[in-house]
């Protein structure tokens, strides 16, 4: 009998992952389902352009029919659960899909940390709906002010997202001349948290360039309707707040019989992405994955991607009864955008250590095309290009 595939997701994991088994198995050797709520895969690491310009959407939205075979199956629901006992994934129209093997690259949720006040009231940055409500967050309240009193808009969360988001509110505020100020607040001493200070203070500088107002050694604590407050005294009035703080697992997977970490919600996988159920492989942000020595793989687009590769033909394999293949993240380097400019970090191949300027932003265009590239065309890469 042909066995009965399903990946769950359209994330860098969940469409990396559907190619490289379509590519993998044979006609004949397998049926593959597609689910996500979502008819088009995201390019997330590029969807802050959104906030800054709305007609990037297009670019950074794929129909997942550019991606897929004509032989897979897509379904466009939400999953609400999964049976490993039945092998079922529910849908949340009702319907229910068997599965021989599933694969889950659902992504993660924003996670809040139980501040009181932050889920009500902050605007998040993980889908193109988030990036199209900060837009018009960001549009309204600049234009109830005037340029003596700009309206504040405040970032919470100075890791890659917030960076990002906070620079391309700036590159907004500059095209369009919108009284604002930008403020990013981290909760530890350094933005970029834990990574090389040469990257650190590359980043700092440009934001600072770009009028961003930094405040660090923080956290915040608690958040009302007007007011953000930090630590235990002081407090920051503000019309737009977003929040990018952290992430955490995902509702589709929440009572589970997958082992999962007790805080986040991440599935647990071995560096093949087989979980402790043989038949469900996880990968991307939604897993935890094995890399030796207590380490797991970074929730990054990088590692995704390059994780997908690997699981679409770990997928085939299982269904052929071969043995599975380890993976082992390699970090290629850090290229972040701070609105029209660029950071890169430690690129693989270039021996300069961190720099800026033209070839940053070059690079930082050439990541996402050629991602967009291998998963679609190179013409809807081309494209693409002016809008990365």
């Amino acid at each position: 009998m042909t066995a009965h595939v399903v990946v769950i997701g359209a994330g860098y994991a969940g469409a990396g992952t559907v190619q490289s088994f379509e590519d993998e198995i044979d006609d004949g050797e397998a049926e593959l389902t597609w689910i996500s709520e979502h008819d088009y895969h995201l390019v997330l690491h590029e969807t802050h352009r959104v906030i800054r310009n709305p007609q990037a959407e297009s670019k950074v939205a794929i129909p997942v029919d550019e991606i897929k075979s004509p032989e897979t199956n897509f379904i466009r629901d939400r999953v609400t659960g999964v049976d490993t006992d039945d092998r079922t994934v529910e849908l949340r129209d009702g319907e229910s899909v068997d599965y021989d093997y599933l694969l889950v690259g659902v992504g993660s949720s924003t996670a809040f940390f139980g501040i009181d006040g932050l889920e009500e009231h902050a605007l998040t940055m993980k889908s193109l709906d988030d990036a199209r409500e900060i837009h018009e967050a960001v549009r309204a309240a600049g234009e109830a002010a005037t340029q003596s009193d700009p309206a504040q808009v405040i970032v919470g969360g100075a890791g890659l997202s917030g960076i990002q988001t906070a620079g391309e509110i700036a590159g907004y505020r500059d095209d369009t001349r919108t009284p604002l100020d930008i403020t990013l607040v981290e909760g530890l001493d350094e933005i970029f948290p834990g990574n090389d200070p040469r990257i650190q203070g590359a980043l700092k500088k440009r934001l600072l360039d770009r009028d961003v107002e930094i405040l660090t050694g923080d956290f915040i604590s608690e958040v009302d309707d007007e007011e953000v407050y930090l630590g235990e005294a002081e407090s920051m009035e503000y019309d737009v707040l977003i929040w990018t703080g952290g992430i955490t697992g995902r509702d589709e997977i929440a009572g589970t019989d997958l082992d999962t970490h007790d805080r986040s919600d991440r599935v647990f996988a071995e560096s093949d992405f087989q979980t402790n159920d043989d038949r469900v492989f996880a990968i991307g942000d939604a897993a935890l994955v094995d890399q030796g020595d207590d380490e797991e793989a970074p929730p990054t687009a990088q590692a995704a991607w390059q994780a997908a590769e690997v699981a679409g033909e770990n997928l085939a394999r299982a269904v052929r009864g071969a043995p599975l293949k380890s993976w082992q993240h390699k970090d290629k380097g850090t290229v972040i955008s701070v609105g029209e400019e660029a950071v890169a970090h430690d690129v693989d191949g270039i021996p300069v250590n961190t720099f800026g300027g033209l070839p940053a932003k070059v690079l930082k265009k050439g990541i996402a095309c050629r991602w967009i590239a291998d998963i679609t065309s190179v013409q809807r890469a081309i494209g693409a290009w002016s809008e990365m």
